[in-house]
């Protein structure tokens, strides 16, 4: 069986991931709040665990994972949402939702097996805060009911920060009815315009981190495999998790494995609409601002040429040299389309991307070993074949009709579409030309302009092969003309 090695930032290292039980692998990873569309940030989390998701299938069987994500469906934002549109809490929540889902798709994000939304739990997040209440572990105060954070010893673990660190260093919210700043609230009081639950200490609404701890322990067990999402959420609410699921099932040990992607940037600098870089899913698929529409798996290569570890920076020109890579690579199993159609099954990718993916999914050493495959396949069926299936494993279908989509987007993010075998019979006439005057100029100085302009060239025995590269800058082609 396939060794998986995982960054465990709970240990700070990385670890074989050994499963509790190999017939029942489980992960748990943190969704979206629904008030609005998924901005870039997002959706980055959704296709790092997508990945993982697609490994632990591989290894452990389609029957032997349960991949769960939530949905937070009850929150401030989404009342004030509601109340600044006149629509309804739910209205907007299902459309929101359904947004969501139709954005991931196209990202080519697989559908986790179960997708909870948190109202959909009320009960089960009342009877842990009871439990909680029983245990000494939370109080309630003027209607609110709160986690003490003092009554669970390993608080700050994850994070590596004490609680004298966290009350200096986080905003928190300051509340007379608080015994300890860092006491965070399980439970909250609604007004009449305000969605609301009968509950033991009046009708109120959770708080935003009991959610998961009681979807996670009705649908995967108090102890289950894997618990992800950005790094963004490991203070407060990974924290919060831990301290009140191992509180609530203290025999248990919640997640054995944490991981957490780092965020993403665009253009170098941080997300933010006050620099006019913010943009959701939706803008970057549909078209946004004059930008032409960019294809989802034009975004998932970009994703997964970094490591999740990793601050990603999404550019333009990422963008245009995914677009042009999954194009060129598109070509070249279109030499061997009939061959490849035979024996390809979507569920054999190659050792070589098995283990790059194994390692911490390290899909950008993944993508490295593809452009390997890639300038195989140019001569070899086989190797046609095992980049089609190393393309499925990554979440690329090579059945798609990339000539559609990706033709239309080479056309709108890089120009005209390139024909590069135009240029392959210009260098292959120079150089006829150049072995009867053995006179080598122009081909050295067509070579050099396409090397230039981001494509590799391949002068072989019997023809020339030109394919094109992240660095493509069509632009540098004027200079051949």
């Amino acid at each position: 069986m396939t060794e998986i090695k995982l960054h465990n930032t709970k240990t700070r290292k990385k670890e074989v991931f050994e499963p509790i039980d190999a017939e029942n692998v489980r992960m748990y990873v943190c969704g979206p709040t629904v008030y609005d569309r998924a901005h870039l940030g997002n959706a980055r989390p959704v296709v790092v665990f997508d990945v993982l998701n697609r490994l632990l299938r591989h290894v452990y069987g389609d029957d032997h994972v349960t991949y769960v994500r939530n949905f937070t469906d009850v929150d401030d934002k989404i009342n004030a949402r509601a109340a600044e549109s006149g629509r309804s809490i739910g209205e907007i929540t299902d459309e929101t939702i359904q947004w969501f889902l139709d954005d991931m798709a196209a990202l080519g994000a697989i559908a986790p097996d179960q997708m909870p939304r948190a109202t959909e739990f009320i009960p089960q997040m009342v009877a842990m805060i009871e439990g909680l209440i029983a245990s000494g572990h939370a109080y309630e105060a003027e209607g609110h009911v709160l986690f003490a954070v003092e009554s669970y010893q390993e608080y700050g673990a994850l994070s590596g920060r004490s609680i004298k660190d966290m009350i200096a260093g986080a905003r928190v919210e300051v509340a007379p009815y608080k015994r300890n700043p860092m006491d965070f609230v399980l439970w909250k009081p609604s007004t009449g315009d305000q969605p609301g639950w009968e509950s033991p200490w009046g009708v109120g609404r959770p708080g935003w981190h009991i959610e998961c701890s009681a979807m996670s322990y009705e649908l995967l067990g108090a102890s289950f495999d894997i618990h992800g999402g950005g790094n963004d959420l490991m203070f407060p609410h990974h924290e919060n998790e831990i301290a009140q699921s191992c509180c609530a099932h203290p025999d248990a040990g919640f997640a054995n494995y944490w991981m957490h992607n780092e965020m993403l940037q665009v253009e170098g600098k941080k997300m933010s609409k006050s620099l006019g870089n913010f943009f959701t899913v939706h803008d970057l698929l549909e078209g946004h601002d004059g930008q032409p529409a960019v294809p989802g798996e034009v975004i998932r290569f970009v994703f997964l040429s970094t490591h999740y570890r990793k601050p990603m920076d999404w550019t333009e020109k990422k963008a245009k040299g995914a677009d042009a890579t999954l194009l060129s690579w598109k070509r070249t199993i279109d030499l061997w389309r009939d061959d490849v159609a035979k024996e390809y099954s979507g569920k054999n990718p190659p050792k070589v991307i098995t283990a790059a993916v194994s390692d911490d999914l390290n899909t950008a050493l993944a993508i490295a070993e593809m452009h390997t495959l890639a300038k195989k396949a140019k001569t070899s069926v086989e190797a046609a074949v095992a980049l089609a299936e190393a393309l499925a494993f990554l979440g690329f279908d090579y059945q798609h009709i990339w000539s559609h989509s990706f033709g239309h987007s080479l056309e709108k993010i890089l120009g005209d579409p390139v024909d590069l075998e135009r240029y392959e019979q210009l260098l292959t006439e120079a150089r006829l030309k150049a072995i009867e005057t053995n006179d080598f100029s122009e081909v050295d100085r067509l070579k050099s302009g396409l090397v230039a302009a981001g494509i590799e060239v391949q002068m072989l025995k019997d023809n020339i092969v030109l394919d094109i590269t992240p660095d493509f800058d069509p632009s540098k082609l004027e200079a051949l003309k």
